[in-house]
């Protein structure tokens, strides 16, 4: 009798990861309820105040407090992100699986296309949007999104070519199903794995990609706030006010390594069951 083997109990450093990001989400979504302050609101008294008992986290150059601003830029960056992701893996995960399961001509050509726009330089690709739509949150996403699918179309599109020849897909051949309800039915769940792990490590490379377009004043503009624009607005005054630049950009920081380590780990869990 063939015995299973039992699942592995998370390790302690994917516990404390998650706790942290746990952590970090309650912030940005509870953090302004916990001060009187909102995030474009000026405190005259205290221009760019050290963090004390009345701005946790300091005050900016005008006044703002940057313990709120920190939470709603924490909120839109995710948001973004998470967005942005959900565009890369809706669009990524059909592409490639129909690339993959179809096979033949019509696979090099989808993926010569693909190849085609990876040359496509990133930051060009969004100041033509800018150009064309303007400049606004859903300009990043849709950029963002448009660019990071070309990686889960790939991966996607190598799983999808291993699972064709499947005796699962071969059976649903054998009884005439058609070639859409196959790669719905059967390629697209047996490829979904790999595709959702790769979309974990998206995140924070979409978050990081956002932060970065925003320090170029290509991504999120005032009177938004992403970490993106803090981080540009606390480089501007590194010598006057340091906490405008460590405070956002250690909640970057953690967020980014925290979620990069958590794929890691799932990366590495899928690995093992595959063998």
């Amino acid at each position: 009798m063939s015995h299973r083997p039992a699942p592995r109990a998370l390790s302690p450093l994917a516990i404390v990861l998650s706790a942290l990001l746990l952590l970090l989400v309650t912030y940005v979504v509870a953090g302004p309820w916990l001060v009187d302050f909102g995030p474009e609101d000026v405190d005259w008294d205290a221009l760019e105040s050290p963090p004390d008992a009345r701005h946790w986290f300091g005050t900016d150059l005008v006044g703002r407090d940057l313990f709120t601003r920190i939470a709603h830029g924490g909120r839109l960056s995710l948001t973004i992100a998470l967005t942005a992701t959900l565009i890369s893996v809706l669009i990524g995960v059909p592409y490639g699986a129909i690339a993959g399961y179809l096979g033949g001509r019509l696979d090099q050509v989808m993926m010569r296309f693909v190849d085609t726009l990876y040359s496509l330089p990133f930051v060009l690709v969004v100041i033509l949007l800018v150009m064309v739509v303007g400049r606004n949150t859903y300009v990043l996403f849709a950029a963002l999104g448009a660019v990071y699918w070309l990686d889960i179309a790939r991966i996607v599109r190598g799983q999808a070519l291993r699972v064709r020849h499947a005796a699962f897909v071969e059976a649903a051949r054998a009884m005439g199903a058609t070639t859409p309800w196959i790669v719905w039915r059967h390629v697209v769940p047996n490829v979904s794995g790999p595709a959702l792990v790769y979309a974990t490590l998206t995140v924070p490379g979409i978050i990081l990609a956002e932060s970065f377009l925003s320090f170029l004043g290509l991504g999120v503009q005032e009177p938004q706030a992403s970490w993106g624009v803090l981080v540009a607005d606390g480089a501007g005054n590194l010598e006057s006010a340091p906490w405008t630049l460590l405070i956002p950009g250690t909640f970057l920081s953690v967020t980014v390594w925290s979620l990069n380590l958590l794929g890691d780990r799932l990366r590495d869990a899928l690995d093992v069951r595959a063998r």
